[in-house]
């Protein structure tokens, strides 16, 4: 009986309307579409993967960019040291060449005597001796070696004896 108003159920009891209401999901629950689904899936695998791959190019660019400049500083630290090195060699040899003249100048016989000569009052020997110590034969030649400085000296020793004779007996004369 049909009595014209909403209010009643058409279908006798009143629960099964309300399980045919709650059997639909609201509107703003829609499951697998919507215009956030994509927000709220978070970032894809795809360019999580690209931007891992750009990260790493960056950190192979600028550890490359490290490795470039500390080479250049090693460079340029040895190179100075190579310069300072070589200034070093060049002015230890302009020493050495002044070291060497004046070693000559200083070892040369004739200034060596001359000062003795000055200085000392030394003169150059006429003469020159030797005298070995040791084996017989050695023995022999310095026997024979100073028996011709003997020799030698026995003919001025003479002439010094009888100048001095001739001296004195001059002096004798004169009395």
């Amino acid at each position: 009986m049909y009595q014209g108003s909403e209010a009643y159920s058409l279908y006798g009891v009143a629960g099964e309307r309300e399980q045919e209401v709650h059997r639909h999901a609201p509107f703003g629950v829609v499951t697998g579409g919507g215009l956030d689904a994509k927000v709220r899936q978070g970032i894809s695998h795809v360019f999580f993967s690209r931007f891992v791959l750009v990260m790493a190019a960056v950190a192979v660019f600028v550890c490359c960019g490290v490795v470039r400049v500390a080479l250049s500083a090693t460079t340029v630290v040895q190179m100075q040291q190579t310069a300072s090195l070589r200034q070093d060699i060049a002015s230890a040899q302009s020493t050495n060449k002044d070291l060497q003249a004046e070693r000559s100048v200083l070892s040369s016989s004739s200034r060596i005597d001359h000062i003795a000569g000055q200085c000392y009052g030394m003169v150059r020997a006429d003469s020159c001796e030797t005298l070995t110590i040791g084996s017989p034969a050695a023995d022999s030649q310095a026997s024979l070696a100073s028996s011709s400085a003997q020799d030698a000296s026995a003919p001025a020793s003479s002439a010094d004896a009888a100048q001095s004779s001739n001296a004195g007996g001059s002096a004798s004369m004169q009395s």
